[in-house]
């Protein structure tokens, strides 16, 4: 039977029509590639196997870096917008810190919610800045005249040393442990990480009242809350004490290009030279204390005003004033690569924590310490934050 010009016209529409959806329908559909031998599936309906970039979607995709315009689109062509490119290069900032730290190795995602979740070790009295070597923890014990080495493992006390008058701050460098002792001359003493030989003092005087070090890869440095700061030279041997500008330097270190100083009384971050001259003043908050750098920016906690400003290191501009979040009399500063911890010295205790890549406050902790100072000094090791509890003569592993 012969069909009319309608019908053949109609079946015609009918056969494209269907050849259309057809066509339509495996563009619109999710599609499936291999990359490295593994079959891939995404979600988007706009990237096909064929794309060249297929395997490089499917990263950012299922790495969290990417999500897509919508749940089923990838609008591979479209332009970025500089405020999308902003969440890619902080999503792969984030993703990449979280993953390759040692918590993330070690499962220790968790962060402690109260006292409970703290590990203490009793060290000396009166401890008060403590430093990690990268395996053990060195804590400066001022009321009892000694030096404690805790293991980080485990939080074992293993041994101390004594006869560290007035005992303050600790450094580690040169595979040596170096301390001052905060007397009038100040005092620079060693010890031997070996346990072979007892600790003695290597360097005296310094200026008055030494507390924190920081060393620049051939000196160390001494901030002296009597009002200046002391260079020592090792080899030849030298020590070069600088007063011009400082007023109470308390908190000192070493951006991997310059020395900078916290002066508590004049509430300032001072940038020094090789020499320690003052090259710039970076007003900060009140009585500021114990900062960390971070590799990008300078973390001042602020005693008097409860506030911790972030810092530019290499510009020496204020990113921003950060308080609440727990902040109460704020006294050192810490890094663990991904996290920032402040310790917060009123009675009771407390550790407040930013994330480091955009300041945002990820809550506070107490640490139970009851009347009077509480917590003081604290460092990092890459896997826990290490805290010393002045009242009750603990480290605390956070």
């Amino acid at each position: 039977m012969k069909l009319s010009r309608r019908s053949t016209f109609l079946a015609a529409l009918v056969i494209a029509l269907m050849l259309f959806i057809t066509i339509a329908s495996s563009r619109l559909r999710a599609d499936t590639g291999t990359c490295g031998g593994q079959s891939v599936t995404l979600p988007f309906t706009d990237v096909s196997a064929g794309n060249v970039f297929f395997c490089s979607i499917a990263e950012a995709y299922f790495s969290g870096l990417s999500n897509g315009t919508t749940a089923t689109t990838y609008s591979p062509a479209a332009n970025v917008p500089r405020e999308q490119m902003a969440a890619f290069v902080t999503r792969t900032m984030d993703q990449s810190l979280k993953r390759r730290s040692r918590r993330a190795v070690l499962k220790q995602f968790w962060t402690p919610t109260s006292e409970d979740g703290l590990g203490l070790t009793v060290v000396g009295a009166n401890p008060l800045l403590v430093e990690s070597d990268g395996d053990d923890l060195w804590v400066a014990n001022n009321g009892s005249d000694t030096v404690s080495r805790v293991r980080a493992s485990d939080g074992k006390l293993l041994e101390t040393w004594t006869g560290a008058t007035s005992a303050y701050g600790v450094l580690a460098a040169k595979a040596t442990i170096w301390v001052t002792g905060q007397t009038s001359p100040g005092t620079l003493y060693i010890v031997d990480p070996t346990g072979l030989s007892p600790l003695f003092t290597v360097a005296s005087p310094l200026g008055d009242f030494p507390g924190a070090l920081a060393f620049d890869g051939a000196r160390i440095w001494t901030a002296n809350q009597g009002g200046s700061v002391s260079i020592v030279t090792l080899s030849p041997f030298n020590i070069n004490t600088v007063t011009t500008g400082f007023s109470s330097p308390v908190g000192i270190l070493y951006d991997g290009a310059n020395i900078w100083v916290t002066d508590f009384n004049s509430g300032n971050l001072l940038k020094l030279d090789s020499n320690g001259a003052i090259i710039q003043t970076v007003p900060v908050g009140t009585f500021p204390r114990y900062p960390v750098f971070d590799g990008t920016n300078i973390w001042v906690p602020n005693q008097n005003s409860s506030s911790v400003t972030v810092v530019r290191a290499s510009t020496g501009a204020v990113l921003g004033t950060l308080t609440g979040n727990g902040l109460d009399r704020p006294n050192a500063a810490a890094f663990d690569g991904e996290r920032i911890l402040i310790t917060n010295s009123a009675d009771g205790g407390s550790a407040s924590l930013w994330k480091a890549t955009d300041l945002s406050p990820l809550g506070s902790v107490g640490t139970g310490t009851g009347h009077g100072i509480g917590a003081f000094g604290a460092c990092s090791h890459g896997l826990n934050f290490w805290i010393t509890l002045n009242n009750t003569g603990q480290l605390a592993r956070f």
